[in-house]
């Protein structure tokens, strides 16, 4: 007799405090609180719209969880990441940069993060980040019940990307446009059946049972 298949882990996992996360945020204390207090959140000013960009840009290649535990160094070396001041680096700052232990030294990255900030401040010109950001709002969200079915990309996140290259973005293909979308809560794809999903006001919780 062949042996008993063991079924998958649940893509839900329901936490001591009752609550059920994707198992990506359900065992790391810093995943957790993100996933709690920021990830979905709708974010619409031109600051922190530039520092998510940054940060996912950043993360290409590495874990998110990586990023997290940097990105009070990102901030610190960033000025904040204040668009104005970042926009003023030159190439010393690109220097003190990639000495920097404390958060990812990729000089492509570096100066991607250089070259978005003079984009984001060439923006006010026409509206601005957050205008462009959310100008690419879809009409419907996904509603994954299983971590396979959450997407990658989408057509809006490829029309972001490129609308971001043009306007001089870089390290903004469509799957980290896609991730920035989720990020921001442009899309809501927490799964159904997680105490986040609908939490946003963006977009509304599904029915139950739905």
């Amino acid at each position: 007799m062949a042996p008993a298949a063991h079924p998958d882990p649940p893509d839900l996992v329901v936490g001591p405090d009752g609550l059920a996360r994707p198992r990506w945020a359900a065992a790391d204390p810093l995943l957790r609180e993100y996933y709690d207090t920021e990830w979905g959140v709708p974010v619409r000013d031109e600051r922190g719209l530039y520092e998510r960009i940054c940060l996912e840009g950043f993360q290409s290649g590495l874990s998110w969880a990586t990023i997290l535990r940097k990105r009070p160094a990102f901030r610190a070396a960033f000025a904040g990441f204040d668009p104005d001041a970042v926009a003023a680096f030159g190439a010393d700052d690109v220097e003190r940069l990639l000495a920097d232990a404390g958060i990812v030294r990729h000089r492509g990255k570096i100066e991607a993060a250089i070259g978005n900030a003079r984009a984001t401040v060439a923006l006010r010109a026409d509206g601005g980040l957050p205008r462009l950001v959310w100008s690419f709002r879809p009409a419907a969200t996904p509603a994954p019940r299983t971590a396979a079915e959450v997407p990658t990309r989408s057509p809006e996140s490829e029309a972001l990307a490129r609308a971001l290259r043009d306007r001089g973005f870089r390290f903004v293909g469509p799957t980290t446009a896609h991730a920035l979308m989720e990020a921001v809560g442009l899309v809501d794809t927490h799964l159904v059946g997680s105490h986040r999903r609908g939490s946003s006001g963006v977009w509304p919780a599904p029915p139950e049972g739905a």
